[in-house]
């Protein structure tokens, strides 16, 4: 593998607010900094500046644990198992009366008690070693006292209060409102979710962004030409802002590792991660094979062949224009979704498929020649096993 990113180079890292999607943040650093990208300072909103916090201090151990060992009880006062029923919408294990008194005491008490956040952060944050980190942190966070949107460097905090800042930095709202050395605060995502004008106007030129799509405001920002913005993003779903679920963490930060792997290395696909890098023409080919063998197929089970793919496989054989002209395009806008597929996009379309189909882990870096044994071997166990292929693993020999 050839890596895309000029490790020569020092890189911003933007870190958007999203909650408890920043695992994925934490996943996607531990990549880069195991590919030796260099970071020379962070952006964050919300729980991007926490992560901030914890990638100034160079720790991955203390972040890995702290977000595989997540729970809504170390955000805010709540019990575990009743927020887990009521985000999953799981209506079996709800009690109504524990919700309706929970509620009531919500709004006795304006809003969710955030202690436990707060002794998080004591506990997770070494201001010591931030303020020592050679990692610059600027964090956003608004004043509800002041109405203005703060963009803080957070080595110019005075002592004792980088611990307070970030937690300004990720007041949600629904939080209880509480005074932080004289001033009241709220998430910074209302107003600049992803602060990425932090880092152009101290004269970055190298960004990476990663991405997590919370709630908030995305401000419009330009972006000069000699800037060059590298987004790390999730195709999946992170699940919802306040999902603090240690399952559903540790999915987010592999999925963040692999998603930052298929930028670092330029890896196609979209659900896998493939090493494969094809011409139009090799890619052409590869498609030939299968769409004859599709074509033959059909031929032979002409119900289910009409049904699967094209209307027009009643005849026998495999003739190169139907192929061109049908078979190729139809599998086209089935799995590429668009008018403008390539072949190249169409084979890494019908390969992940056939991974998708035959359950083939997601979680590692394939090359084109290891995905193909993978498919061959399960399509082997479901021979041995007298199951029924998944029709896209037909295709594939």
């Amino acid at each position: 593998m050839v890596q895309q990113l000029d490790l020569s180079k020092e890189y911003g890292l933007v870190l958007e607010g999203g909650g408890a999607k920043g695992a994925y943040q934490i996943g996607a650093w531990l990549a880069l900094r195991e590919e030796g990208v260099k970071i020379k300072g962070i952006s964050g909103t919300s729980v991007g500046a926490l992560n901030g916090a914890l990638i100034c201090m160079d720790d991955p151990e203390k972040a890995k644990e702290i977000w595989e060992n997540i729970s809504y009880s170390q955000i805010m006062d709540v019990d575990d198992e009743r927020m887990d029923s009521l985000v999953r919408g799981d209506r079996k294990n709800i009690n109504i009366n524990d919700v309706v008194q929970d509620l009531l005491r919500v709004i006795r008490e304006k809003g969710l008690d955030v202690t436990p956040l707060k002794n998080l952060i004591a506990r997770a944050c070494d201001e010591d070693v931030i303020r020592r980190s050679p990692i610059d942190l600027y964090i956003v966070t608004y004043s509800l006292s002041d109405h203005q949107l703060l963009d803080v460097d957070v080595k110019d905090v005075p002592e004792g209060l980088i611990g307070d800042m970030l937690l300004a930095s990720a007041y949600l709202p629904g939080f209880r409102r509480e005074r932080l050395h004289g001033k009241n605060y709220i998430d910074g995502g209302v107003q600049d979710r992803v602060p990425l004008d932090c880092l152009i106007k101290r004269g970055y030129h190298d960004i990476i962004v990663l991405r997590i799509f919370g709630f908030g405001v995305e401000k419009r920002v330009k972006i000069p030409e000699d800037v060059r913005v590298t987004d790390i993003s999730p195709r999946r779903n992170l699940g919802g802002v306040l999902e603090f679920d240690s399952a559903r963490s540790r999915r987010n930060m592999k999925l963040g590792y692999y998603d930052a792997k298929r930028v670092i290395y330029g890896l196609a696909g979209s659900e896998y991660y493939l090493d494969m890098k094809l011409s139009e023409e090799e890619a052409y080919e590869r498609l030939l094979g299968m769409a004859a063998r599709y074509d033959k197929w059909a031929a032979a089970h002409p119900q289910e062949g009409q049904g699967q793919l094209s209307a027009g496989a009643e005849e026998a054989g495999s003739s190169l224009r139907r192929i061109n002209e049908e078979i190729l395009p139809d599998v086209g806008r089935r799995l590429c979704r668009t008018k403008s597929w390539t072949y190249s996009g169409l084979y890494t379309a019908l390969l992940e498929q056939t991974a998708i189909s035959l359950r083939l882990t997601r979680y590692r870096i394939y090359t084109e020649e290891e995905l193909l044994h993978k498919i061959k071997m399960k399509k082997k166990a479901y021979e041995d096993t007298e199951r029924v292929l998944p029709f896209w693993a037909l295709f594939f020999e």
